[in-house]
């Protein structure tokens, strides 16, 4: 009887790759796991149960076939795993390292339910795909027929990306715009390097470039192009500009200096780590270098801004939070990877204001918080706790609040765009399609600031409702 390769998760326990202790990576920007070798990798994957009804596949936006493709690294078949993983995912690699799994798969992960520790589904699909690159099984779009048909993309984010890959693949002409210098999006500058380093992203875009994706860089719609230009242009056009405006916040002193928004201090920080010469990192502005930083927020953002402080050389780095940690939009992972690198959590406590001295921010004006009763959303409303305020010392203040989306009607001149009372784009959420024949949206632009994955799933969706229009329209002219 031949061996069973699976359902160790008795035998053998979880066994996350070795991370980097925190003194030494607090240094760099590397990020912080080693990879799987092959014979762990296999390890771990044997530990799956292969359930009837696998909760990791259904609770993964993209229904990735994860029960199979661990099913094939264990038994070492690694060149089908990558080509089962990739099928359903066009950023596998990039899922592996940035997903937050706690709350996707691995948290669905039925072994997981009954006490065992979840299969390591993140790290395996990161080692499958990094992999494959290695082996040479990663190939450019090389459409069996090129078509007339072009698509113009605006936004070089992953939604942007995925639906250009999955367009191409069927020999459409795709051309991406995007405003910044790098495709890439938030991947690019929005992600630290400690989470995914930025060489992971860019043999992305070559790879894409080299299958046909043109890349038209440091073009913002509405100046150096029009929107009426671009649906003139081509066939179809897909709005994928995830949402970048963020969220303020108010009160006494928030006009003062050294209040920073977290998507600047982030970009600046990647920027500066490619090499750039950034003058808001050189005059200090953006700089947590010998400062006491305080971090406003409790989701993913605020979490890489405050061990981006970290690795910046600030003094000392704490994280405002109005909830508590069992309440954290954050993965509790990268909070974990904080608290070791030296962040302090203060839970249930509000800012109300800023004080200053001569313009210059000197601190955050604090007001305790308890959880109250439940609100909209069945989360603890947090409440005030009066006579508790303080001041927490400060040189520099973060604000991580989430983010929302511009007003693009306005900036593209195109008052007709259909738009929600939250100034999203009201889209089909199925094909991406707008009530504009030949305009399409995807990604966070639509669903407001959400998971990357859900960002691939909507680009992957859309190029498939597109490639099905213009089949459609294709069969009617030749008829």
């Amino acid at each position: 009887m031949a061996k069973q390769p699976m359902l160790k998760f008795v035998q053998i326990e979880r066994d996350m790759p070795e991370k980097r202790a925190a003194e030494v990576r607090k240094e760099d920007f590397d990020e912080i796991y080693a990879e799987y070798a092959a014979t762990k990798a296999a390890e771990q994957s044997s530990r799956c149960s292969q359930c009837g009804v696998p909760y990791c596949q259904s609770h993964c936006p993209l229904h990735n076939n994860i029960p199979d493709w661990l099913q094939l690294t264990a038994t070492g078949r690694l060149e089908e795993a990558y080509q089962v993983s990739q099928a359903t995912n066009t950023f596998p690699e990039i899922c592996g390292r940035i997903c937050p799994q706690d709350r996707l798969c691995e948290g669905n992960c039925v072994i997981e339910q009954s006490g065992h520790g979840t299969v390591t589904i993140g790290t395996v699909e990161k080692y499958i795909t990094d992999t494959a690159w290695d082996k040479g099984w990663v190939k450019p779009a090389a459409p069996a027929v090129e078509r007339s048909e072009s698509v113009g993309i605006i936004g070089a984010g992953p939604g942007g990306l995925a639906a250009a890959d999955m367009l191409r693949q069927a020999g459409v002409q795709v051309t991406v715009y995007d405003r910044s210098d790098r495709a890439g999006g938030l991947l690019m500058y929005g992600i630290p390097g400690f989470k995914l380093e930025k060489d992971v992203v860019q043999r992305r875009n070559d790879l894409l470039a080299d299958g046909g994706v043109k890349f038209e860089l440091n073009c913002a719609i509405g100046e150096d192009i029009s929107f009426d230009d671009l649906r003139a242009k081509h066939d179809a056009v897909i709005i994928a500009t995830g949402v970048y405006k963020s969220r303020d916040l108010a009160g006494p002193g928030s006009g003062a200096k050294g209040i920073e928004k977290a998507i600047d201090f982030l970009t600046v920080s990647n920027k500066k780590s490619f090499g750039d010469d950034v003058a808001e990192f050189t005059s200090g502005q953006m700089n947590a270098e010998g400062k006491r930083v305080v971090v406003i927020g409790g989701g993913d953002t605020a979490m890489d801004c405050v061990r981006t402080s970290i690795r910046q050389g600030a003094t000392s780095v704490k994280c405002l939070y109005r909830r508590d940690r069992a309440n954290m939009p954050g993965s509790q992972r990268e909070t974990q990877n904080a608290e070791e690198e030296g962040v302090i959590f203060e839970w249930l406590s509000a800012p109300k204001g800023f004080t200053d001295e001569g313009g210059k921010v000197t601190g955050v004006m604090v007001q305790k918080m308890r959880l109250g009763q439940p609100d909209a959303s069945g989360r603890q409303a947090p409440e005030v706790i009066e006579g508790a305020d303080y001041v927490e010392e400060a040189d520099l203040v973060i604000k991580a609040l989430g983010f929302e989306p511009e007003d693009l009607p306005t900036l593209w001149n195109q008052p007709e765009l259909p738009v929600t009372r939250w100034g999203t784009i009201k889209a089909a959420f199925t094909t991406g399609a707008t009530d504009l024949d030949g305009v399409y949206a995807v990604g966070d632009i639509v669903r407001g600031a959400s998971l990357v994955v859900w960002a691939i799933k909507d680009g992957r969706d859309c190029a498939e409702a597109i490639i099905s229009k213009l089949n459609a329209e294709a069969v009617v002219a030749a008829e």
